[in-house]
């Protein structure tokens, strides 16, 4: 039964990790990439839908997002999305495509987006830590209706506490790399 609710809570640690990576992938840090935007939800055909259904996202260029509708009417609503989003980038619309062109960053945005990193790597950190709390609750619960003993208890309790040592170095290694990667310019 221990053995279960361990390796449900490593399968949401590593959830939280592929999260934070996500998360990363999304930031701008001065090279363009698609999942800068493929995220962005546009409205399109009576419902909201990500970027990356109604369009195919290249990057031409290391400054360059383009975006290309299957849909040319969608233009507009794909426009207005990038508008409304906290991205700060001012689309450029030919009739046919939409770029996006990344200015080059300033020391100023490059220590904003710094901060936001080490914030998200402590949110990840909460994750796990909310993760960690609600599998000793449960084995708690199980010792409560004598279903485990103590020691299998601590053991449990051991075995938990280095999976979440295990994933809190990943997700500094993580912050870290991330961190740099903003910071050279």
């Amino acid at each position: 039964m221990t053995d279960d609710i361990l390796s449900s809570a490593e399968s949401d640690f590593k959830k939280v990790l592929e999260h934070l990576h996500s998360e990363y992938s999304h930031l701008q840090i001065g090279r363009a990439s698609a999942a800068i935007v493929e995220g962005l939800m546009v409205e399109a055909y009576g419902t909201k839908q990500p970027l990356k259904s109604v369009a195919s996202i290249s990057i031409p260029d290391a400054k360059t997002v383009q975006i290309q509708p299957w849909d040319r009417g969608q233009l507009q609503a794909i426009e207005k999305a990038i508008i409304n989003s906290d991205l700060n980038l001012a689309p450029s619309n030919d009739g046919v495509v939409i770029r996006l062109n990344l200015p080059p960053m300033t020391e100023e945005r490059r220590k904003d987006l710094s901060k936001v990193v080490t914030r998200m790597a402590e949110e990840a950190r909460i994750s796990v830590r909310h993760s960690r709390q609600k599998a000793l609750d449960a084995v708690k619960e199980l010792s409560k209706n004598s279903q485990v003993t103590e020691d299998q208890v601590k053991s449990f309790e051991k075995k938990l506490q280095e999976k979440v040592d295990h994933y809190n170095v990943e997700i500094e290694k993580s912050s870290k790399t991330k961190e740099h990667d903003i910071l050279t310019v």
